[in-house]
Order: structure tokens, then sequence, then C-alpha cells
């Protein structure tokens, strides 16, 4: 893990952090399909026009435009279904929290899909770092109003799964696909199915287009979809999936800030008690040794950018 790996993670982990709050604001000036199909839009059709203009190769493999799907339909569909939703019904800080159960799913699917292991110490770092989550987030799920905030915590979900799909499937097609192109497609094919419930089930002409409406979908659909997500791709070709994963113990850290600076949300001991277990969950999954790449199949190789 170098300093320059580490320093963009961090990047990446910073502006998810940031898309709860700005969704916040958002899905009270649109419909949250409407929004969701938006957002993913744009940040496919810079994504692709930027390689286009650069010239760099379209796809023509068919067994690469059926991953492009896969991580379409999950990162893009699934995760913004439950990112937009989740929004309305948990606060921005404990969204973020706990949407970062997506480590341990990754860890799942990426041991049997892609042969990725971790040592003991790993695995003891995943199980700290997802208890500092649980001791985050489990005082508000009893308190009054659990039943809207159980629904939210389902919507997270939904969406730590389509992530961690569309994760598992970055590192099968590294290597054999250009970055640009393959993420902008993601998002373009990801933006269909939101498309259509959209128009099934919403009214787009009720987004009420605002300077603060177009501020938060820009910023959401360049900084959060657009460039997290190319970074993160870049990353993913350097450093194991559970390695990499790891880092998102650090958003309840940035979440819970953003939250107590701009929403007013608290930290009380147990919060504070879970973002250092969380902290300590980064520090000994990320060390030396802590992941392991075992018996990957030649098809799951990552080639050297």
């Amino acid at each position: 893990m170098t300093v320059f790996n580490a320093a963009r993670i961090v990047a990446v982990m910073l502006l998810w952090a940031a898309c709860y709050p700005l969704l916040t604001i958002g899905i009270v000036l649109a419909p949250h399909l409407s929004f969701a199909t938006l957002r993913a839009l744009i940040a496919g059709l810079v994504l692709v026009g930027i390689a286009c203009a650069l010239r760099r190769p379209f796809p023509r493999d068919a067994a690469v435009w059926a991953t492009l799907v896969v991580m379409g339909l999950g990162g893009t569909s699934l995760g913004f279904l439950g990112m937009f939703h989740a929004a309305e019904f948990v606060s921005p800080g404990i969204a973020t929290v706990i949407a970062n159960t997506q480590p341990l799913l990754a860890a799942a699917l990426g041991g049997i899909i892609l042969g990725e292991r971790l040592s003991r110490r790993g695995k003891a770092g995943l199980f700290i770092g997802f208890l500092g989550i649980v001791v985050i987030a489990a005082p508000q799920l009893f308190s009054s109003g659990g039943d809207s905030y159980a629904i939210g915590i389902a919507y997270i979900v939904l969406a730590a799964l389509g992530v961690t799909v569309s994760n598992v499937m970055i590192k099968k097609i590294i290597g054999r696909v250009d970055l640009l192109m393959a993420m902008g497609l993601q998002f373009l094919i990801g933006s269909i199915p939101l498309a259509l419930a959209a128009g099934i089930m919403e009214n787009p002409a009720d987004i009420q287009w605002s300077f603060t409406f177009i501020t938060v979908l820009l910023t959401l659909a360049l900084f959060g979809s657009a460039l997290v997500y190319i970074l993160w791709m870049s990353v993913l070709s350097e450093v194991p999936l559970n390695q990499a994963n790891a880092f998102s113990f650090l958003i309840p850290v940035f979440g819970l800030s953003m939250g107590v600076l701009f929403y007013g949300e608290t930290l009380g001991l147990l919060k504070l008690l879970g973002i250092i277990l969380a902290i300590i969950g980064v520090v000994l999954v990320t060390r030396k040794g802590a992941a392991q790449e075992a018996n990957v199949p030649a098809s799951f190789k990552i080639a050297p950018n």
C-alpha cells in the first residue's frame, strides 16, 4: 500500500461520504428516481464523451459487455435506488455509517470470485471495523421512529449489495477495457432501469430546476460519481479489493463529521467508541500481510496499467 494509493482511496471515501448530505438536499427538490437517473446519465455522458475525445477504444468483447451490464445494474441501478430512497429515512451521518457493511459483502464475494483472501489479522480488522459500525448505529435503531429507520437501513443495504457486485466485477475487466469508457458505459447502462422506473412511478416534471438543485445534481454527477469511480477503478488495478475496501470504514468518520458540522448531529460516547473501532479495523486490514491473493484463476488476473 503506497502513500499515493492510500491518498487516492481516502479521497474516494471522502467523496462518497459527501454524497448522502447532498442527496438529503436534492430529494426535497426532485422525485427520487428522476434525480437518480439524471445523476447517472450526466456522469455517463461526461465520461464517455471524454473517452471519445481522447480516442479511447470502445469495448468489443461480449464478455466485457456482459460484465459492464452487471456493473451498471449493480453499482448504478441498485446502488442509486438504495441511496436516494435511504436519504429520506436516515440522517446523512448515520447513512454513511450503515452503508459500510459493503466491505464485508465484498470480502465474501472477493474470496469466492477473485480468490482474494484475508489473513487472520485482516479478518480481525474487518470484524472490529464492522463492530464499530454496529456500535454507532444500534442506539438509533431501537429508539422512537425505529420503523422508518429500519426502512432506511434496508435501502442502504440494497445499495451496498449493488455496489459490492459492481466492485467485484470491476476487477474482472481491469486491463481488458479502457477505464473511462467502462465507467461511463456502466453509468449509462444503469440509468436505463432507473429512467424506466421513474417514468412509471413518478412525474419527472415535478423537478424544481433551481440553482440549488442544479448545483447539487452536477456536484453528485461530476465529483460524487464520475471522478470517484475513476479513482476507485484505478486503485483496484493495483490494490487487492479487500485491502482497498477496508478504507471504507473511514467513511463513518467523514460522514459523522459532516453531520455534526452541517446537520446538527451529535457525537455521543458510543459513536466516538465506534469511530475508534472503525479506525482500528482500517489499520489492521491495511497493514502489510493482511491481504493475500491465493489461487487466482488466470481469467481474473489483473494486467498492469
